[in-house]
């Protein structure tokens, strides 16, 4: 049985895209309809899908691990740590939605290899930084990377994978996952082996982003799917405009979602190891708390977008993930040191709300162009939503002195996201809206 009901129509399926036979009766193939994707180019594309989502994050929580130091040897302030920490969402918003145009042009996977090259590139100019101004620029540019290939991944999902995009979408997020928790886990122990401070913990993930820039370098010239990009929907007449995504409050919905579990989780990235370690909690074992939040991702990354693809209504998902962070929020609160296991855990299921909403952009749109749209649409909106959070908490730590006021505006943000959630996961599309 597919993951889910096919949604992408078989007229609008890219040169490229392994089909499935058709589902209705009177269904026939489309002029000049594309053969199937060969298997080698379907391994390759899933093998630079795994190896793409594992550099996701380890530029972000590796930093996470180490921003007591950083903070202290390039001299920051609690606010300037702030707003590193809001650097990530901000490189996601505004270079995200260049996406899609950079996509139609040069194909995605020449973009998603560009991008890995970025956050190499970055990566290896981090550790080298003397300042907070370079430092800065340093990660912004493998936030760039990051970017446009966390708009891309929906898209080169539901275009060689259209009938398993749950499946799919499980596999990167597991990946992803995994990435973002071992960064976590081991950028400090790494850091002590090693010498030199945090620059070589830092530093060394970008061996890892060189390997992800390999698999891609072969589909470079496979822009035949490129058609799957048009500025215009394919059930749309010829030259009419596309339908503005704007108009569409399913996205607006799952834009506003998307962009309050964007904000808790670069809150728990940037923020979480350091409340532990001003409750008292050794540097090494917040690192491994965080892992612990993050690995959570691994396995419910897996599961959560096949059953969301298997519900006509996702609604009941967000609830039961908000209450997970409620309730870490919580905890972390009134014991942060006592319960620290229980609230990573609970807080790591909270996080998968990521997954999620990459699985319900799949969804909601019938067509791998409305994907297009609606993927860099809500990831630039919510990553642009999700900027103050963590500049926010780091404002409220320096001038209240303690972490109650940030914890309680964590534990807060998550009832508006289990409302819009609840919204965004209705079962319609974009394009009957627009």
């Amino acid at each position: 049985m597919p993951d889910e009901p096919k949604t992408l129509d078989p007229a609008a399926r890219p040169a490229g895209t392994a089909t499935a036979a058709p589902t209705t009766a009177g269904d026939s193939p489309a002029p000049g309809r594309a053969a199937p994707a060969r298997p080698w180019t379907l391994g390759l594309v899933s093998v630079g899908l795994v190896l793409a989502a594992l550099n996701l994050r380890p530029a972000i929580t590796s930093l996470g691990a180490l921003l007591e130091e950083v903070s202290a040897d390039l001299h920051m302030s609690g606010t300037v740590a702030g707003v590193l920490t809001s650097v990530p969402p901000l490189c996601f918003a505004v270079f995200g939605i260049t996406a899609p145009r950079l996509a139609r042009r040069f194909g995605p996977a020449a973009v998603v290899c560009a991008g890995m090259a970025a956050i190499f590139t970055g990566l290896v100019l981090r550790p080298f930084a003397t300042g907070t101004v370079a430092f800065l620029a340093a990660s912004a540019l493998a936030l760039m990377g990051i970017a446009v290939s966390n708009v891309l991944m929906p898209v080169i999902v539901k275009r060689y994978f259209p009938d398993r995009v749950g499946s799919m979408t499980g596999l990167y997020s597991m990946a992803l996952a995994l990435g973002t928790s071992v960064a976590a886990a081991a950028t400090v122990p790494l850091a002590d082996a090693l010498g030199e401070g945090w620059r070589l913990g830092l530093g060394v993930w970008a061996a890892v982003a060189a390997l992800a820039v390999l698999p891609w370098l072969p589909l470079l010239r496979d822009r035949g799917g490129n058609t799957a990009l048009p500025a215009a929907a394919p059930e749309a007449a010829p030259g009419a405009p596309a339908p503005r995504i704007t108009r569409s409050r399913t996205a607006w919905a799952l834009g506003v979602f998307f962009g309050l579990q964007a904000t808790g989780a670069y809150i728990t990235m940037g923020w979480m190891p350091q409340i532990f370690r001003d409750s008292g909690v050794p540097a090494t074992t917040a690192g491994v708390l965080l892992a612990v939040t993050m690995v959570m991702g691994v396995p419910l990354a897996f599961v959560i977008p096949r059953l969301a693809t298997r519900m006509k209504n996702q609604g009941p998902i967000v609830v039961a993930l908000g209450l997970c962070g409620l309730t870490g929020y919580t905890g972390l609160f009134l014991a942060p040191s006592a319960g620290a296991w229980v609230w990573a855990v609970l807080l790591g299921i909270s996080n998968c709300s990521f997954p999620l909403a990459l699985t319900m952009i799949g969804m909601r749109s019938r067509t791998g162009a409305g994907v297009v749209r609606l993927s860099a649409f809500a990831q630039s909106v919510g990553y642009l939503i999700s900027i103050p959070g963590p500049l926010l908490v780091g404002v409220l730590y320096q001038h209240s002195g303690g972490w109650g006021l940030p914890i309680a505006l964590m534990g807060g943000l998550m009832v508006p996201q289990m409302i819009i959630g609840s919204l965004a996961g209705r079962d319609r599309t974009v394009e009957d809206e627009c």
